[in-house]
């Protein structure tokens, strides 16, 4: 599991980030302040694979961690910014920074930019699977028993948010919101039930029984144990 060391001093948003990430099935440690962080990099860095770093910090900043970091460790580092704070942008990249995203960001795109961090550092684990569906999510291929098929692209969306969240119990209000900020586009509840219907009939044995994506009664669908 891709475990991310979150230094930021905003409560609100490490709590929500925490939870949020941990659903897309990362491993967070939180901190913060800047010596914490150059703590728990001096301690234990080989644990980590990427840092999400905020600029501004109780006591300190964060550009004293990025340079601890890239100075002693091959981690990854994104930057978590004001908006439109173009210095903190440019000195945060001039010290090795690998990208950053200005506040308030949303979330799914914070994943995908972590995603493609990761791959370019050849950390990522690029195959998410379930029983016997393999999602490629750099070819951007799904496999069936070893056989490729065909999925639309709010299908595949679909599917990958759900072996993303597999043995978590996903409402119908999740599912629609996740569909909404990943494809941008508008999917209501009528639709929803179409898609997952669809998408039953390309991945499982019996559509009618289904195994992987399951139906939780008043809750929602669930993929996995």
């Amino acid at each position: 599991m891709t475990h991310i060391l979150l230094v930021e001093d905003d409560r609100s948003i490490v709590t929500n980030l925490t939870e949020f990430l941990q659903k897309e099935g990362f491993s967070i440690t939180a901190v913060d302040g800047q010596q914490k962080a150059l703590q728990v990099l001096e301690e234990s860095a080989g644990e980590f694979d990427l840092i999400l770093l905020d600029v501004s910090l109780a006591d300190g900043n964060g550009f004293a961690v990025c340079r601890a970091a890239k100075s002693s460790t091959e981690l990854p580092v994104i930057f978590l910014t004001a908006s439109g704070d173009e210095y903190s942008v440019v000195t945060g990249l001039d010290l090795g920074a690998d990208d950053y995203i200005s506040k308030p960001f949303r979330p799914r795109e914070l994943v995908s930019r972590i995603h493609n961090i990761l791959r370019r550092y050849g950390k990522s684990n690029t195959l998410l699977e379930c029983k016997n569906i393999c999602a490629d999510i750099v070819r951007g291929t799904v496999k069936k028993d070893g056989q490729e098929i065909v999925l639309s692209a709010l299908e595949y969306r679909l599917l990958l948010y759900f072996l993303n969240n597999q043995g978590i119990v996903l409402s119908r209000s999740q599912l629609l919101e996740a569909l909404w900020d990943i494809a941008g586009e508008f999917v209501n509840d009528n639709t929803l039930t179409v898609y997952i219907k669809r998408l039953r009939e390309k991945i499982e044995e019996d559509p009618q029984n289904p195994l992987l994506i399951k139906t939780v009664r008043g809750l929602g669908y669930k993929m996995g144990d």
